[in-house]
């Protein structure tokens, strides 16, 4: 299904028409790192020269076509702020058709940056974002959809209106092919879980529970269709392993026999990395932010973790306060920010200064203390 508006432009005459942006200076020059000032759409262009199929992972949290005015105080950041007093970081103005092409055009040149092993995350709202689906299936493809994942962003709250509250926002994820980078990311058992899942304890005092020997599919041919100690496996079925690979399990104590002479395998706790991550996540927003919209730094830190390797290239073309950043370069990723706000750059400069010099190279600390990026376009 493809979305269809009245200003709705062909691929074509977007990459086309595009005015790339003229890079008078990037922090970064000479490191793989880069902090850019500048109408995001025209950098992305200019990008593509360097950087086409070499981005591995995107993550970008663009407006939300709010229709409101995003202001930053010298206290605390404010969303839709009336203070005269506080200074505009970035304008959320765009609604409805122009909104929804605004970040198509975008999206588009990202695929382009995209390694063929590359993900995008793209984080937007409840109220936008079933449209953004339906673009992001047109570009990315309906199989390049990974997850749509529910972000717990506050504590309950109770408003009056006619509806139920909301505490949530969500992701969209996407990869550019069947086989992106991905680092099973895991949660921790809590007590609970480790009661629950882990009920059984051996002499030694190790948690353990147990799993099936067998699988479904029958096999006529093969060994693991044969008989093993006496036993079979169920019609319809056939062991997970040979006869000779079970026969070395038990000989390792790594099987249960039970009361009527059933195998099992054992599988102890503390094998275990943890539970598999579902697609709810509670990253709450930091509750003062520098800037507004400030997304959490364990949310970034998470992303990062699981769809890029040490020295992969992170990009965000909306990167506000540079959270994307700060998690990209605390985690020893490459990363090119970009973000046309004084505002943001400010803060985004700021957050890099505060992490430790030990995670920087000489040449890419000194290059972040000395410039303010600045970008012109023709």
């Amino acid at each position: 299904m493809i979305i269809t508006y009245e200003n709705k432009k062909s691929k074509e005459d977007i990459i086309t028409q595009t005015v790339s942006a003229k890079l008078e200076t990037i922090f970064g020059e000479k490191t793989k790192n880069k902090l850019i000032q500048g109408n995001n759409i025209q950098v992305l262009k200019t990008l593509l020269s360097d950087y086409s199929g070499k981005v591995d992972l995107i993550y970008i949290d663009p407006p939300f076509a709010t229709n409101g005015h995003f202001k930053i105080s010298d206290e605390r950041a404010n969303t839709v702020s009336s203070s005269n007093d506080d200074t505009i970081a970035y304008s959320d103005t765009l609604i409805g058709d122009d909104f929804l092409e605004f970040l198509r055009e975008r999206l588009i040149f990202l695929r382009e940056l995209l390694s063929e092993r590359g993900s995008i995350y793209l984080h937007i709202d409840y109220k936008v974002g079933h449209y953004v689906k339906l673009i992001m299936d047109e570009i990315f493809g309906r199989t390049m959809f990974r997850n749509d994942i529910t972000r717990i962003k506050c504590n309950p709250k109770n408003f009056s209106r006619k509806a139920y509250g909301n505490i949530k926002d969500l992701i969209l994820f996407y990869s550019k092919s069947e086989n992106p980078i991905w680092n099973e990311p895991h949660t921790s058992f809590t007590e609970a879980d480790k009661n629950r899942l882990f009920k059984r304890i051996d002499r030694d005092g190790r948690r353990y529970t147990t799993i099936p020997l067998h699988a479904p599919g029958e096999t006529t041919n093969g060994d693991t269709g044969k008989e093993w100690r006496g036993v079979k496996p169920p019609t319809g079925r056939h062991w997970r392993s040979a006869p000779s690979v079970l026969e070395k399990l038990d000989k390792q104590g790594l099987i249960e026999w039970s009361k009527n002479g059933v195998p099992r395998k054992k599988i102890f706790l503390a094998e275990k990395k943890g539970k598999k991550m579902q697609d709810i996540w509670e990253f709450k927003d930091p509750q003062y932010p520098k800037y507004p919209t400030e997304k959490s730094l364990d949310l970034l830190k998470f992303i990062v973790k699981a769809s890029s390797n040490e020295g992969d290239l992170v990009l965000d073309c909306f990167c506000g306060s540079g959270t994307t950043l700060v998690a990209a370069q605390e985690l020893n990723r490459n990363w090119i920010g970009v973000d046309q706000s004084d505002q943001a750059i400010k803060v985004a400069q700021k957050k890099l200064f505060q992490i430790p010099a030990s995670l920087f190279s000489k040449v890419e600390y000194e290059f972040l203390k000395q410039h303010n990026v600045r970008v012109h376009t023709s």
